[in-house]
Formats: C-alpha cells, sequence, structure tokens
C-alpha cells in the first residue's frame, strides 16, 4: 500500500512539483558512526525500560501511510515527541535527501521498539534536494530542531549529519545490491536532545546546508487524544 505525497523537487537551478508514491518506509536506528557512544545510548535507554536492539544500525519498517507533510498530526496520550532526521528518497532512479522527524511514543517504546515506531504519524518536509547537489560536502550539513516549551521556542536537537553513518554506508548495510528500490523512503537516525528525550506538543526541524545557503524546514503540532482505558 503506497502512500503518495506532493513534493517539491529542488536542484540548484530550478524546483519542480510532483505526486510521489513512497511504496515503502524504513526507519534506521542506531545509526551513528561512533560505536561506543551507540553502545552509551543503548545502556541510557535500557535504563529507562528500553531493550536493547537486535543488531546496529537496525531497520524498523512503518507502514508509508503514516508518511505525512501535514502541519498537524494527532497522537495518542502525552508520551510522545519528535526528533529530527535526514530523510532519503529513491524516486525514478536517483537519490534525494530531504529532513523529516520520528515521532515516537516514547512509553511504547519500553514496551517494544518496533510498535512504538508504528504508533505515530511521521511527518516530513515537502522538498527534496537531489543528494549529488550535497555529496561533495555532505559532513558540512547540519541537523536542527526546535520545540516550544513554556511558550518558548527552545532548541531542541543540534548537529551536523557527521553523527551518523553516511547515507551510502546506510543503504548498504539495508538494501541488497546497495540501492535503495524506486519508491522508497528511510529516516536515517538523531541526535541527542539538549536536556533529555521529552514529549514535543509543538516541533520545528531543519536541514541546514551552509555552504550553500539554504535550508529544508517544516513544523508541525500535535493534537492529543485522550487514552480512555
Amino acid at each position: 500500500m503506497s502512500r503518495v505525497l506532493s513534493l517539491t523537487l529542488q536542484d540548484r537551478s530550478e524546483a519542480s512539483r510532483a505526486e510521489i508514491a513512497i511504496r515503502q518506509a524504513v526507519i534506521a536506528g542506531w545509526t551513528g558512526r561512533d560505536p561506543a557512544a551507540v553502545e552509551k545510548h543503548i545502556r541510557e535507554l535500557e535504563a529507562l525500560g528500553v531493550k536493547r536492539p537486535a543488531m546496529t544500525p537496525i531497520f524498523y519498517r512503518v507502514a508509508a501511510s503514516r508518511l505525512t507533510t501535514e502541519p498537524e498530526i494527532e497522537a495518542v496520550g502525552e508520551s510522545s515527541g519528535g526528533e529530527v532526521e535526514f530523510v532519503l528518497l529513491a524516486h525514478a532512479g536517483r537519490l534525494w535527501v530531504g529532513a523529516g522527524s520520528d515521532h515516537t511514543d516514547r512509553e511504547v517504546e519500553k514496551y517494544g521498539v518496533t510498535v512504538s515506531k508504528q504508533m505515530c504519524e511521521k511527518p516530513i518536509a515537502p522538498t527534496f534536494w537531489p543528494y549529488e547537489d550535497v555529496a561533495g560536502h555532505w559532513d558540512r550539513l547540519i541537523l536542527r530542531s526546535h520545540v516550544i516549551e513554556r511558550g518558548k521556542r527552545v532548541l531542541y536537537q543540534e548537529g551536523a549529519v557527521t553523527a551518523m553513518l553516511q547515507p551510502q554506508a546506510l543503504i548498504e548495510r539495508h538494501a541488497t545490491g546497495g540501492r535503495l528500490a524506486d519508491g522508497t523512503l528511510m529516516f536515517c537516525g538523531t541526535l541527542a536532545a539538549h536536556g533529555g528525550v521529552r514529549p514535543t506538543r509543538e516541533f520545528s526541524f531543519e536541514l541546514d546546508d551552509p555552504v550553500q545557503g539554504r535550508k529544508i524546514a517544516h513544523s508541525y503540532q500535535v493534537r492529543t487524544l485522550p487514552i480512555l482505558g
């Protein structure tokens, strides 16, 4: 079952709007380049009740229907939160890069990470760049997110994409032949949160290219649904 999204494909000279069918959504987890840092984070989450992953990196599948570019999502209860990631899209024989939020239910995560990934919609920014436009300066790209807390905009995450494995390294570990099938979108890992991971009701995120002076950005709000039993 595919999800059709209206996306802007923007190269260095022009932008075009396209209706793109995404047939497969993948959430890559534990993608850090530093194995010691990955292990430290695994132990931190184990202390909170989150089970150790079966392997690192690990590739969770979620329904493509969970992907959205809308400015509002719905989530059950008060325990879910966003986290910024760069995302890869295979379309028309090319690889594209964008930004998304792996919005996750933190309480369900203690029960099962795979289930928690499926629980929430996955917001993505509607603009994508050709990967070849940024491949030469990939390690200069910055991921950043903000939340609204007590009425103020607060920096939640910020760091270089160097914290995560490079795109081709992730693709080679996931896909047969080292290439994503057309219609596949992959979330590629996230950064530590300033002040710790916590529920977020208003979340904005961006992929910043300081070399070319441009950003891919998106924001969304969470409409909370009640837990009645």
